[in-house]
């Protein structure tokens, strides 16, 4: 992932950005929706083979990197949704972006949400 000029030839899936929105439940509370805000170009990286035998077990969490170009506007909390090379949906959480200091591409960490009873992936 080295150089400023190649990063997008990296970033070989269209994620979708869904924002937390909170508004007035008209009873005094909130409810919090995903809201559409775009797409990005990104490289998700598998986990890690330790990381896959985790994530079968029931009520596991495991991580991807997610590489990203420098200017994409994914911040923490957000969700990337997706397919995968199955066409199965994906979503993952976004935990923290962070960039290295030459700024040629923002990587962020998530977390894969699945729902109980789905395959690990």
């Amino acid at each position: 992932m080295r150089g400023r000029a190649g990063i997008g030839r990296y970033l070989n899936r269209q994620l979708t950005v869904h924002r937390p929105t909170a508004t007035d439940d008209g009873h005094g509370g909130q409810v919090v929706e995903y809201v559409l805000q775009g797409s990005v170009r990104a490289k998700v990286d598998q986990p890690s083979p330790t990381e896959r035998l985790v994530a079968a077990q029931t009520t596991s969490r495991h991580s991807h990197d997610v590489f990203l170009l420098p200017r994409a506007d994914v911040r923490r909390g957000d969700e990337l949704r997706g397919t995968d090379a199955l066409g199965n949906a994906q979503v993952f959480r976004v935990q923290s972006v962070v960039q290295p200091s030459t700024p040629v591409y923002s990587k962020a960490l998530v977390e894969l949400i699945q729902a109980e009873g789905e395959g690990h992936g």
